[in-house]
């Protein structure tokens, strides 16, 4: 007979390690977003002085 408890930890170590690599890919797009952001911002800045 299957050990159930264990399976299910497996599932939810899976899903949780699954749900930290989406939010770290996340993040890391959103910072990439935001730094180009902040180079655009500083380039209109240069042009204007």
């Amino acid at each position: 007979m299957p050990n159930y408890r264990e399976l299910y930890l497996q599932m939810m170590r899976a899903t949780e390690k699954s749900i930290r690599t989406l939010v770290e890919a996340q993040q890391a797009c959103e910072e990439m977003i935001l730094r180009e952001a902040d180079d655009e911002a500083q380039q209109e800045t240069e042009r204007r002085t």
